[in-house]
């Protein structure tokens, strides 16, 4: 077997972790239009992986790493974020935006199938290989969870 063989049954045997779809407000909560949602994935999932596969005279081993998450919000929106994103805690004041991955719904999901937005987000992976004094590239490989996300609108009334 070739290099580049053993390379594709390395990165078949890669174990990828899935991400987890997190936001502030929770998954659990509701999204408020014209109000900053926080989006990040697990921690966890931001490593990079390698494994190894071995024929007689040839082994190679294959390394993913994390790139982008790449969010579709449900609503058409789409936000590119650089790594997994801040989670947001008590020390950020409640209404300020994510510091490197967050969106801003302008409008609800109540007309929407089951009155939620479907939100994903997609773990793009730069898959590299070495062995037998050759390497490559692998595009592609793309790791996705995603959730039902409401969002609602709150009118104020001004007295």
């Amino acid at each position: 077997m070739s290099a580049g063989e053993v390379a594709r049954l390395a990165v078949e045997e890669l174990r990828l972790p899935s991400p987890v779809v997190r936001l502030s407000p929770s998954v659990d909560a509701v999204q408020v239009v014209r109000v900053p949602t926080w989006l990040w994935v697990e921690g966890g999932v931001w490593r990079p992986v390698s494994e190894t596969a071995e024929v007689p005279g040839v082994s190679v081993t294959a390394t993913a790493r994390p790139v982008r998450v790449v969010w579709s919000l449900g609503d058409g929106g789409e936000v590119v974020c650089g790594g997994p994103g801040t989670p947001w805690d008590g020390s950020f004041p409640a209404d300020a935006a994510s510091p490197d991955c967050g969106y801003t719904y302008v409008r609800s999901s109540v007309g929407e199938p089951g009155g939620t937005f479907t939100v994903s987000a997609a773990v793009v992976w730069d898959v590299t290989w070495e062995g037998d004094g050759q390497s490559g590239r692998v595009p592609g490989l793309v790791t996705v969870d995603e959730v039902a996300v409401t969002v609602d609108e709150i009118q104020a009334l001004v007295r």
